[in-house]
């Protein structure tokens, strides 16, 4: 009875060892927050195991396990939803039932992921669309993309333009009842840096005539040339995104070759002979004083041509939309940005609104000090709600 008594006292000392982090005690419900934390940790060591011996690619089994939570096109009194395909890519359709007065606003939103998992039909996804469509009286496509390691940069962005530009085809606004100068894009993470380059992408393409009247990035990876900015060093080891899985993402979006995630992970991995981009990134001039924090910017140690040349995708603007210059981005429509404190890619959003601001964009950020990545979709969390609020009454507002 004792043995079974200390194996229990042993075996409970673990678990809330593995549970417990030191570093959520400032946000809001923190025990819920160590919960989920530590689900996703599990599996991302399973997956590191998994691949250790050879069974598969992290990335492939994290992407399975997210697949468990995705839910069947199910419409209620309310909104009507249904699975179809643009253009060869499948998208999720959310239409409202209620009657419209005038043809409807849209907007065409881009998941999250890493470029790696996620889908239009997991729960969360679901459930904001079915939300947008139900309080903005609005039509929202939730688009798919192929996803890494299977398929690399450029795939998922041609996959999203490809279904966005189906979708800005007169016919196809038409057929949805879509008012064609009130059509925004938005997405999360992952989804923000494809909808940020779409945003781009449209401004350069003859054949698109519909204009976009909003894009809506929620704290958006923008940028892969500094992996060593401010919020990479101060949110390192924080919850659901740390510094080492982030540049395992960006290493994946363009190839499973190690180097390439080695040379990201020591942050020299862009040639000499790119080093003039560094300024469009340089957070030292771009970051409020608030965000520098004694922080020292110390010029980049280039790396190896031969990695650049070889898998050139993290110099290509549509992988990097901060990379864009300033022609480019003042004709961006309005703009929000949602940031938060306790995220590695906090400084790329803030960076962008500074960029786009100096443009002269009107640009609406918001920055959540108790924030952490990926808190819109933490269904079970007090955070998740007011974020959701704050996003869709931007989107009512300007949209």
């Amino acid at each position: 009875m004792e043995r079974k008594l200390l194996c229990a006292l042993i075996v409970g000392v673990l678990v809330a060892s593995y549970v417990y982090s030191p570093h959520l005690h400032n946000f809001e419900e923190p025990w819920k927050l160590m919960f989920f934390s530590a689900q996703l940790r599990a599996l991302q060591h399973l997956g590191t195991f998994t691949e250790f011996l050879g069974i598969c690619n992290m990335m492939d089994l994290c992407s399975k396990f997210m697949s468990f939570n995705e839910v069947p096109p199910t419409s209620d009194e309310n909104v009507t939803v249904t699975d179809t395909k643009f253009s060869n890519i499948p998208v999720r359709v959310f239409v409202p039932r209620r009657k419209a007065e005038e043809p409807r606003r849209a907007v065409f939103y881009i998941h999250g992921g890493g470029w790696a998992s996620g889908s239009a039909a997991l729960i969360n996804y679901d459930m904001l669309s079915r939300k947008t469509a139900e309080r903005l009286n609005a039509v929202v496509i939730s688009t798919n993309y192929r996803l890494s390691p299977k398929y690399h940069f450029p795939i998922q962005f041609e996959d999203v333009y490809i279904a966005l530009k189906w979708f800005l085809r007169e016919n196809i606004l038409e057929k949805y009842g879509v008012n064609p100068e009130r059509v925004g894009v938005a997405g999360d993470s992952a989804g923000g840096n494809l909808a940020a380059a779409v945003a781009q992408q449209l401004l350069d393409d003859p054949d698109v005539k519909v204009k976009l009247k909003t894009q809506a990035l929620i704290y958006p990876a923008l940028q892969p040339l500094d992996l060593h900015s401010p919020s990479y060093r101060e949110n390192s080891h924080m919850p659901v995104l740390s510094r080492s899985l982030m540049v395992r993402f960006w290493s994946e979006y363009f190839t499973t070759d190690r180097s390439l995630e080695e040379a990201m992970l020591s942050n020299q991995h862009v040639p000499v002979e790119s080093s003039h981009l560094f300024r469009l990134v340089n957070w030292s001039s771009l970051l409020p004083e608030k965000f520098l924090k004694g922080h020292v910017y110390t010029n980049p140690t280039y790396g190896s041509s031969a990695l650049a040349k070889k898998y050139p995708g993290f110099l290509d603007v549509r992988a990097a939309p901060l990379l864009a210059d300033d022609s480019k981005l003042r004709g961006l429509p309005v703009t929000y940005v949602l940031t938060c404190q306790y995220d590695v890619l906090r400084d790329d959003g803030i960076m962008y609104v500074t960029r786009l601001q100096n443009a002269g964009v009107q640009v609406t950020h918001t920055h959540v000090e108790e924030g952490f990545h990926g808190a819109l979709f933490f269904l079970e969390l007090k955070i998740s709600h007011r974020l959701t609020n704050q996003y869709l009454s931007w989107l009512s507002e300007n949209l």
